[in-house]
């Protein structure tokens, strides 16, 4: 990887050389409408009403207890892992347990880049093209190879997960409907009062500027309808609650 602050050492694939990869291609044609209808209920209720489900990824977190150290990933994760929870509820034909797994993982890498460069280069510019929003991806694979085998998940679930980290910041399609509840999952949080109040932070933003933000660029972003309704009903209740109309 190079040492470039503003791109990585290779050039890196367009978004229409995204869309033409085949696997692109073939999930746009298995779900045409956007966003992707749900086929299973959904509430909308606030983050805090929906804790992730159930204990049984616990050994997981506990093998990514160091990662979770760096970035505020112990507030992202866990409330990336809910929204994960929720979505495949309303899509069950995903694999719920990828999409969980991964969402879990999908950060863990910003602890093992330079954490200097975290916020000056992932949250500024055109930050999508940062070289260290490459290298997270990458170090995120490293540390799902590193700590799923022992806990007992096969090869080729280890290499599904990793195919969705690889790309989850940087590449603006999803190849799979869980690849798409994943970048989902992790859009989610930022619409939350909690996400808000670090996220505007990171990138130098006021709260109402923040909120303005995802309204215009994020929300269109959403690729489920589950995920868009979720993010509609936590926008205007973190609004009404930060006062973004008079506070700006």
């Amino acid at each position: 990887m190079s040492n470039d602050s503003t791109a990585p050492s290779w050039e890196p694939a367009t978004p229409e050389e995204h869309a033409a990869e085949p696997r692109a291609v073939a999930f746009a044609a298995a779900y045409p409408v956007r966003p992707i209808p749900a086929s299973g209920p959904f509430t909308t209720g606030a983050a805090n009403e929906n804790p992730p489900v159930g204990e049984d990824l616990d050994p997981l977190w506990t093998a990514v207890v160091t990662e979770t150290r760096t970035r505020s990933n112990d507030l992202h994760l866990p409330m990336a892992v809910s929204y994960a929870d929720r979505l495949c509820a309303a899509y069950p034909q995903a694999d719920a347990l990828l999409v969980r797994v991964t969402t879990l993982l999908h950060d863990t890498g910003w602890a093992h880049v330079d954490e200097d460069r975290i916020i000056s280069e992932g949250f500024a510019g055109d930050w999508r093209k940062a070289a260290i929003r490459y290298e997270h991806e990458t170090q995120g694979c490293l540390v799902a190879r590193r700590v799923l085998p022992g806990l007992g998940y096969s090869e080729e679930f280890i290499e599904r997960v990793c195919e969705i980290i690889d790309g989850h910041d940087t590449r603006q399609v999803a190849y799979s409907l869980e690849d798409a509840l994943v970048r989902d999952a992790d859009r989610l949080w930022r619409f939350d009062a909690v996400g808000i109040g670090m996220a505007s932070s990171w990138f130098g933003m006021t709260p109402a500027e923040y909120t303005d933000r995802l309204a215009v660029e994020i929300l269109p972003e959403l690729i489920t309808e589950a995920a868009v309704a979720f993010a509609t009903a936590d926008l205007a209740r973190s609004e009404a609650l930060l006062k973004t109309a008079v506070l700006r």
